[in-house]
This record gives structure tokens, sequence and C-alpha cells, in this order.
């Protein structure tokens, strides 16, 4: 039962460290620099925790559900990488509204600049849609199997 509650707590840790370090880098504040750092101890610290407890209690790790495990770790995944996605999007919009950031051409349309969409968070975007499609996917196929079949 411990190993579980420190898995879990590990598994939310490491997505809470995802998200900071993808909001420091869209933001540059040093209050997501700090919760980045915050999050790294805790892995640590929970990593080392459960390598110390599996060494002198190995028997316990014999009861642990990997399956259920990793289905919790892949909806967290799929979340995080998902709200990183609306953060984006909802950043983008905001600055696609800013008067400073549109002009009117010749013909009353309204043309937007560069500004709107920042290179880093093309990057991000990007590079999370691979994770978003792949912990998904296998989110949902678990769900499915657990409604239609009654296990995981």
């Amino acid at each position: 039962m411990i190993i579980r509650i420190f898995l879990l707590f590990l598994q939310i840790s490491f997505t809470a460290h995802i998200y900071f370090l993808v909001q420091f880098i869209l933001r540059k504040e040093n209050a997501y620099l700090k919760r980045f750092i915050n999050t790294a101890i805790s892995n640590i610290v929970l990593a080392g925790t459960l390598t110390v407890l599996v060494i002198f209690r190995p028997d316990l790790i014999r009861d642990v559900n990997l399956k259920f495990l990793l289905w919790i770790m892949s909806g967290l995944i799929m979340l995080i990488m998902l709200m990183i996605k609306i953060t984006i999007m909802r950043n983008m919009f905001k600055r696609s509204k800013d008067p400073a950031n549109y002009h009117f051409n010749y013909f009353g349309k309204k043309v937007l600049h560069s500004k709107v969409v920042l290179q880093e968070e093309v990057y991000i975007f990007l590079f999370t849609i691979p994770f978003f499609l792949f912990c998904g996917a296998y989110f949902f196929a678990r769900l499915v199997n657990l409604l239609l079949y009654k296990s995981l």
C-alpha cells in the first residue's frame, strides 16, 4: 500500500514538473522556476525513498498493479499536455485581440502581426502532440477495456 502511495505521488510530481518547465519557458517568471526546482527536489526525494524501501522490503513490490499505475500515469500526462495546449491557444487568442498586435489592410480585413504566435510556443505545441496522442490513446483504450470487460 505504501509503495502505491509513493508511486502515485511520484507520478503527480513528475507531471507537475513537466508542466512547470513548460510554463517557465512560455512565461519566463521566477515563480515557475521555483516550482520547477521544488518538484525536481520532491522527485529525487520520492524516488530515493522508493528505492530504499524496495531494497529493504522487496516483497512490497509484488503487490503493485503496474497496469493500473501506467493507466493513471498516461491519464495524468494526457491531461497535462492538454492543459499546456489550452494555455498556448488561450495566450495566442489574447494576443490576437490586443490592438497592438494587428492592423487593418486596405480592404478592411484584420492582419495579425507575427508577435501573436511566439516561436517557442509553436515548438512546445508541436512537441507535445505525440505525447498527448500516445498517452491519450493508451488511456482511452484501457478505459474502454475496463468498461467493456471489467478489467484493465
